[in-house]
């Protein structure tokens, strides 16, 4: 069990960071650095498409790796 948990572990560690990095940047240059915070914190740019699944399971990964790592935690212990 202890095993399993590891590895799934590593699994969701990959993933997220293999889902991260296929990402494109929100911002491009330092025009992007002076508007871009203000665009994605009222909403003005919408994901669509690729970048929505992208969006979503980061999330999902993120969540599962964050929840797995507790569990990991608590059976090592």
């Amino acid at each position: 069990m202890d095993i399993f948990l590891k590895v799934l572990l590593l699994i969701f560690s990959i993933g997220l960071i293999t889902v991260v990095l296929l990402q494109k940047g929100k911002s491009a240059g330092l025009a992007g650095a002076i508007s871009g915070g203000a665009e994605h914190l009222f909403g003005k740019t919408k994901a669509r498409g690729m970048e929505l699944v992208l969006q979503r399971v980061t999330v999902a990964l993120a969540a599962g790796f964050f929840i797995l790592s507790i569990i990991v935690a608590v059976v090592v212990k």
